[in-house]
C-alpha cells in the first residue's frame, strides 16, 4: 500500500470520529437537558470541542497527501505530525477542564439528583467512544500514522470522561457525592497524560527524534548486506508516516559503479521490505583496508 493510500484509510477513521462526536454530543446534550444532568451536558459540550480535533486530524492528512513542489521538496507528510500537536493541546486544555468543574461541584447546591438514565446514557457513550478508540488505534499501527493514533487517544479519553460522568451520577443517587470529584481528578489525570505523550512524540519527529532500537535494527540490516564492508553513518527521521534513511558505507574499492550500484539497491529493498523505510539516501566511498 502506498503512502497516499494509507492516508486516505488515515480519513476514514477522523470521518468516523467526527460523525461518531456529533451524534453522542446530540445524544448527551438532549439526556442531559430532559434529566437535569450537568455532568451529561458538559460531557456532550466537550464532545462537541473534540470534533475540531478530528477535523484538524483530517485537515492535515489532506495536505499530507499534496504532492511535493517548489517550496515543500519533500512532499507535506509533516503536517500529520502537526495535527498531532493540535490534538494534544485540544486533549490537554479537556482533561484540566474535567479537573476543574469536578472540583467546582463541590461547592455547587445539587437541588435534585439527575435522573438515573442518563448514568446509563454516559455509560452506553462509554462503551461506544471506546469502540471507536480500538477501531482508530488498529487503524494507526495498520498505515503507521500518527494523527490517527493522536484520535484514538482522544477517543479514549473522552470514553473516559463518559465513565467519569456515570460516576459521578450514581455517587450522587448513592449520597457518595465525593466519588463526582474523585472520578473528575482520576480522569483528569489520564487526559492530561494521554495528551503529554501525544505531545512528546509529534514534537520528537518534528525535531527529527527517531526510535534508537528501529535505527540500531536497520544499520543491522545494511552492514549484514551483502557487498558491504564498514557502515560508516546510520541517520533517520520520519515525516508522518513516512520512514527516510541516509546512510555512508565502505564498499570494495574495485569495484565499478554499476556494481556499487547494485549493492545500494540491494539495501534499498531490505529496508523497504524489513522495516518499512519509504526512501533511503547511500553514499558510497571506497573501503580502506591494509595488506
Amino acid at each position: 500500500m502506498d503512502t497516499n493510500a494509507q492516508l486516505k484509510l488515515g480519513e476514514k477513521g477522523a470521518w468516523i470520529s467526527i460523525f461518531t462526536y456529533i451524534i453522542l454530543a446530540a445524544i448527551k446534550l438532549y439526556m442531559g437537558s430532559k434529566g437535569h444532568s450537568e455532568g451529561l451536558t458538559a460531557d456532550g459540550l466537550n464532545n462537541t470541542t473534540d470534533v475540531i480535533s478530528s477535523i484538524a486530524v483530517l485537515i492535515g492528512l489532506k495536505i499530507s497527501q499534496k504532492p511535493p513542489d517548489e517550496d515543500h521538496s519533500y512532499g507535506h507528510y509533516r503536517a500529520e505530525s502537526i495535527a498531532s500537536l493540535i490534538a494534544a493541546f485540544i486533549m490537554l486544555s479537556i482533561g484540566i477542564q474535567v479537573m476543574v468543574d469536578g472540583i467546582q461541584n463541590v461547592f455547587r447546591d445539587q437541588t435534585s439528583a439527575p435522573d438515573l438514565l442518563t448514568a446509563w446514557t454516559a455509560l452506553f457513550c462509554a462503551v461506544i467512544m471506546y469502540a471507536v478508540s480500538l477501531y482508530n488505534l488498529k487503524l494507526s499501527k495498520k498505515i503507521n500514522s500518527p494523527s490517527i493514533k493522536a484520535v484514538a487517544y482522544d477517543n479514549r479519553s473522552d470514553a473516559l470522561v463518559s465513565v467519569g460522568a456515570f460516576i459521578g451520577i450514581i455517587g450522587t443517587h448513592a449520597g457518595i457525592d465525593f466519588l463526582d470529584v474523585l472520578a473528575a481528578l482520576i480522569v483528569g489525570i489520564i487526559i492530561c497524560k494521554t495528551a503529554w505523550e501525544i505531545f512528546r512524540e509529534s514534537s520528537h519527529a518534528l525535531t527529527d527524534g527517531f526510535d534508537t532500537k528501529l535505527l540500531y535494527r536497520i544499520e543491522e540490516t545494511i552492514i549484514h548486506t551483502a557487498g558491504v564492508k564498514k557502515v560508516i553513518a546510520v541517520n533517520a527521521r520520519t515525516q508522518g508516516n513516512q520512514i527516510l534513511v541516509d546512510a555512508t558505507i565502505c564498499v570494495d574499492p574495485h569495484l565499478n559503479v554499476i556494481e556499487g550500484h547494485e549493492i545500494t539497491e540491494k539495501i534499498e529493498e531490505q529496508l523497504k521490505n524489513k522495516h518499512h523505510v519509504t526512501r533511503s539516501l547511500i553514499h558510497i566511498e571506497p573501503y580502506q583496508y591494509v595488506k
